[in-house]
């Protein structure tokens, strides 16, 4: 997990998206140009949240989010998204 200087605001928390699959169950190497965007990540940074809305979700938590959820960004020469609470669909 990744210690971040940033810290979002409002509702938006910063996640770490997974790796992306390089294999199948059965043993399959998938090329780069065919593998899908994850859709599971580690939260490393949550904003204090709305006024009469607290967050539900904190740092360290596993989470599934939508496929085109968040705003992607470069750090500190590591991936991460950027997005509302809202756009969290579970924890993990």
């Amino acid at each position: 997990m990744a210690d971040l200087n940033i810290r979002p605001l409002a509702d938006r928390v910063i996640i770490e998206p997974a790796a992306a699959e390089t294999k199948t169950a059965s043993g399959i190497i998938i090329p780069d140009t065919a593998q899908e965007k994850p859709q599971k990540g580690i939260v490393v940074a949550v904003g204090p949240g709305k006024k009469d809305e607290p967050m539900s979700v904190s740092v360290g938590d596993v989470v599934l989010y939508g496929k085109y959820s968040g705003t992607e960004f470069k750090y500190e020469s590591g991936d991460y998204l950027i997005m509302r609470e809202a756009d969290i669909m579970a924890i993990v």
